[in-house]
């Protein structure tokens, strides 16, 4: 019963609301006109008196005297008080209906302007939404489940992410980034195939669950695909030979003082090597990304092209 109730309330249409308004003033103000002309008094009289009897407050300090008053207030009462309780009416609707499908996870589609897309509940979504929501970024999260635990910044679209429609509605052309992040390793290559065919040009980040679904992922065309079984694995091995190695890498991914940027090289970098770079650069210059791949500086000291990126660690300003 609440989701019928809030999908009749959602096609309230905000002209609806704007025409009935108008009808409403227009009422209003012949009335005014009319009473004050066969009442013999001011304009501003003849408002008051329209006023107070469309809001029906009624005080009766202003009355009619004659046949001719009586029918104006006929009229006045039976077009002015109904329009102005339709009006109200269906904004209290529209309201009623904004707020039931945020709820009941029942949006239309995604907000206006830029946002960031993310398919699926993996249990990592609800941070990387709230991390991401956070830092200024719109979020919209595509699942059939779970979206109740995700914080009400986040705005939220109800259905399957491996349905074609369902991607459709969530409109991914539209998106800055696109994440899949699901449980199924076979939905995650579904759904890239998909988003690629719908959003070509839309960079796309995915969550996999091992090394080879990753590699899968990128065959497919996805930029950017995060391992949990390699980072796990890797940062736990680094643990072990390093104690707090893990803990430094908390540190500079939860910290909210510190902020990561992949950017073009400014030209003064280009042409020069990565640890000649380093010490020109503001911020803590981690590595260079050449063709998808990231480097360090440790085994090799790449230099840096034009057409690169540069990994950057900054402290965020406030």
């Amino acid at each position: 019963m609440p989701t019928l109730v809030a999908i009749l309330l959602t096609r309230v249409k905000r002209s609806q609301v704007i025409v009935l308004l108008v009808a409403s003033l227009v009422c209003v103000v012949a009335g005014a006109i009319a009473f004050a002309a066969t009442q013999h008094v001011s304009f501003g009289i003849g408002l008051y008196w329209a006023i107070t009897t469309a809001t029906t407050v009624g005080y009766g300090d202003v009355t009619p005297h004659n046949t001719v008053g009586r029918v104006i207030a006929i009229l006045e009462m039976v077009t002015a008080i109904p329009l102005f309780g339709a009006a109200f009416a269906f904004l209290a609707a529209a309201l009623t209906a904004t707020r039931l499908a945020k709820l009941l996870h029942m949006e239309d589609g995604p907000p206006r302007g830029s946002f960031v897309a993310i398919y699926g509940m993996h249990d990592a979504v609800r941070r990387i939404a709230q991390e991401v929501a956070q830092a200024g970024e719109r979020v919209v999260v595509v699942a059939d489940s779970n979206l109740e635990s995700l914080p009400m910044t986040v705005e939220t679209i109800k259905g399957d992410p491996t349905l074609e429609a369902v991607l459709r509605r969530s409109e991914p052309e539209r998106a800055s980034r696109l994440l899949i992040a699901v449980e199924d390793e076979k939905d995650a290559l579904l759904i890239a195939v998909m988003l690629r065919h719908l959003a070509p040009s839309v960079p796309m980040i995915a969550v996999a669950n091992s090394s080879r679904i990753a590699t899968a992922l990128t065959d497919l065309g996805v930029e950017t695909t995060v391992s949990v079984e390699d980072l796990l694995g890797h940062t736990l091995a680094k643990s072990i030979e390093t104690p707090h190695a893990g803990d430094l890498l908390l540190e500079m991914v939860r910290s909210p003082d510190v902020i990561f940027s992949e950017l073009a090289p400014p030209v003064a970098l280009v042409g020069r090597t990565l640890s000649q770079a380093r010490s020109l650069e503001e911020g803590l210059l981690l590595g260079v990304v050449k063709d998808g791949q990231v480097h360090m500086g440790i085994s090799t000291d790449p230099t840096i092209e034009a057409q690169d990126a540069i990994l950057v660690l900054r402290r965020r300003e406030r």
